[in-house]
């Protein structure tokens, strides 16, 4: 749910209002601190992950507020908080860095994928262009998605993720959350693919 929140909530939400959306990290991270020092159990765990999520949720904002017509920004802008993530790893706060490292892996080999299939150009077209012809640029990127040497390279990248997420999965509570991560950014991928070539007058969720 946290990895496919920033798709379906917070990027219509930045678009909207950036700066509320920004604000609202406060919240995340209060309610993960909170969760995280008095919280038992699950609830415990599921505070570090909050705390990492925010992390996830602020450097979005971030990026699609005020840069995401500038892909080159995207990776740097969202790695803002990769020291103290890696820091946290050998802390109480492991689910938190476990996270918000995994969650940037992912986005960095979704960049990378759109990078090598020639997606990338037409990102900040799409962004840019007309409410009419927004959709038609984003049914364009998804076909080149779908050539038979782009198909290959996604496929490589998807079972090189899904490999390093069974070799996480067994590694304890923050090596699952990790792994939950890395996999479900994949399914998030597939999703707006399918959303892109089927219902392209959805690229408002960008």
């Amino acid at each position: 749910m946290l990895v496919a929140l920033p798709v379906f909530l917070q990027a219509p939400w930045v678009r909207l209002h950036p700066t509320s959306a920004t604000a609202f990290t406060t919240v995340l991270l209060s309610a993960g601190l909170l969760l995280g020092w008095r919280g038992q159990g699950q609830w415990r765990e599921l505070g570090g992950v909050l705390v990492g999520f925010s992390g996830s949720w602020l450097a979005g904002c971030l990026f699609w507020g005020w840069f995401r017509l500038h892909p080159a920004w995207h990776l740097p802008v969202e790695a803002f908080a990769v020291p103290i993530a890696w820091a946290g790893l050998s802390t109480r706060w492991r689910s938190a860095g476990a996270f918000y490292l995994a969650s940037l892996l992912g986005t960095a080999c979704t960049d990378g994928a759109m990078l090598l299939t020639g997606v990338m150009p037409l990102w900040p077209q799409v962004l840019q262009a007309p409410a009419e012809q927004a959709p038609e640029l984003l049914r364009k990127a998804a076909e080149l998605v779908l050539q038979p040497l782009a198909l290959i390279e996604i496929a490589t990248i998807a079972t090189g993720l899904i490999l390093l997420g069974r070799r996480w999965w067994p590694q304890g509570a923050s090596g699952r959350v990790a792994a939950a991560a890395l996999i479900t950014t994949l399914a998030v991928d597939g999703i707006f693919l399918g959303a892109a070539l089927l219902s392209p007058h959805l690229s408002g969720l960008i």
